[in-house]
């Protein structure tokens, strides 16, 4: 089984959120496809929907949605996926990216919510362990 660390981002709010799963469920899958949370075997992602939206391998080259497959490839990029910032206007150079099928070599995987489930991912723990505290307390008081 090979794991991945799952980033899931909420464009709702600007919050991500990140999981390591053990899984080959993912193994295959394209960027821009979707994937049912309740097949990565987390409790808390049940009932949601994400969409691949990129990643990286085990030594940090980006995914790139426009490049087939699962190796590298050294591309000829301007300003994209891969290249930071351009020195001077039309600057080209060629760069080493990964193709957009995820394999056993990637190693981060970046996921945008699609459908939210009935667990809020992003609310904060505390907040759950008060409103635990108080329902226990309403229950006693009863």
């Amino acid at each position: 089984m090979a794991e991945f660390k799952i980033n899931i981002s909420d464009p709702t709010n600007g919050k991500t959120k990140q999981f390591v799963v053990n899984t080959d469920i993912l193994i295959g899958k394209r960027i821009g496809e979707n994937i049912n949370g309740d097949l990565l075997g987390i409790e808390e992602l049940k009932g949601y929907e994400l969409k691949i939206t990129g990643g990286t391998d085990f030594a940090g080259f980006p995914m790139r949605p426009d490049i087939q497959g699962m190796g590298r490839k050294r591309i000829l990029t301007g300003r994209s996926i891969g290249m930071r910032q351009q020195p001077e206007k039309g600057y080209r150079r060629r760069k080493t990216v990964v193709g957009n099928t995820i394999s056993d070599k990637i190693v981060q995987v970046n996921t945008v919510i699609v459908k939210k489930g009935a667990i809020d991912i992003f609310a904060p723990q505390e907040q759950e362990e008060k409103q635990q505290e108080q329902g226990e307390s309403s229950s006693e008081a009863s």
